[in-house]
C-alpha cells in the first residue's frame, strides 16, 4: 500500500513540475509585430475590408500565449498569400462587439470569409500549411 502511494505522489509531483515548466516558457513566448500584408480589422471597417475578397480573420488578445504562439505563422501566411486572399486580425479586446457579432467564444478563433460571408472557422493553433490549403479551397 505504502509502495502505491509514493508511487502516485512522486507522479503527481512530475507532473507539476512538468506543467509549471511548461507554463514558465509559455509566458515567455515574445509578442511579435504583425506583417504589413496583415490587415487591421475593426468594429468600423470589418465589413468593407472583408467584401469582395477571401480573408482568413484571426480573433486574438494579446494575454493570451496561444495566439501569440500564431502570429508567426500568421505573418509567413501573409506574405504567401496572392491573389484576393489577405489575412486580418481583430483585437477582441478592443473590438467587443465584432468578437459578439461573429460569436467568438475562445481565442485564438479564425474565421475564413469569402465575400464577408463565413465558410469556415478554426480553434487553436493551427499550422500555415493547414490554414494554407484552407483558404486555397475557397479562394
Amino acid at each position: 500500500m505504502n509502495t502505491v502511494l509514493i508511487i502516485t505522489g512522486a507522479l503527481i509531483l512530475a507532473i507539476a513540475v512538468l506543467y509549471l515548466a511548461a507554463r514558465s516558457k509559455m509566458k515567455n513566448i515574445p509578442v511579435v509585430e504583425d506583417n504589413d500584408d496583415i490587415i487591421k480589422l475593426t468594429d468600423k471597417n470589418f465589413d468593407h475590408q472583408t467584401k469582395n475578397k477571401v480573408v482568413l480573420v484571426d480573433f486574438w488578445a494579446d494575454w493570451c500565449v496561444p495566439c501569440r504562439m500564431m502570429a508567426p505563422v500568421l505573418n509567413d501566411l501573409a506574405g504567401d498569400l496572392k491573389g484576393n486572399a489577405y489575412v486580418g486580425k481583430v483585437d477582441v479586446e478592443q473590438n467587443r462587439e465584432l468578437a459578439k457579432k461573429h460569436n467568438i467564444r475562445n481565442i485564438p478563433t479564425m474565421v475564413l470569409f469569402k465575400n464577408g460571408k463565413e465558410v469556415n472557422r478554426f480553434v487553436g493553433v493551427k499550422t500555415k500549411d493547414f490554414l494554407k490549403s484552407q483558404i486555397q479551397k475557397v479562394a
